[in-house]
């Protein structure tokens, strides 16, 4: 792995691959991580990803269904905080990552290809 490509590690792409089902969703997570007091109501177009954002332990919701950033274990800060670095220093390649995971043909050809490590 380059050196430039050390942040995508293995588990940060799984995580982006279960966690994070869309670049609205990692920009919605971003945006309640900044202020995590704040009950927060998510616009239409990410409302849909909030479940899954739950299910993941990355966000609690209030019987309102507002979202407040809650991760459910430091595994999981941690990755939110590579994703929040990586979002600041380079955008694109997280992007193309994101809708890279989410294009099965993509992933099978690359998991085809991937190095065994023993």
């Amino acid at each position: 792995m380059a050196p430039e490509d050390a942040d995508f590690t293995d588990e940060f792409c799984q995580f982006l691959q279960s966690a994070v089902p869309a670049v609205e969703a990692a920009e919605f997570l971003l945006q309640v991580k900044d202020d995590p007091a704040r009950p927060w109501t998510p616009p239409q177009g990410v409302a849909r990803y909030v479940s899954g954002l739950h299910a993941s332990g990355l966000v609690e919701l209030d019987s309102e269904q507002r979202v407040r950033y809650k991760p459910a274990t430091e595994v999981l800060a941690a990755h939110v905080a590579t994703l929040e670095k990586l979002w600041r220093e380079r955008p694109v390649t997280l992007i193309r990552v994101i809708y890279g995971l989410r294009d099965s043909k993509i992933r099978s050809f690359a998991e085809a290809f991937r190095l065994r490590r023993k």
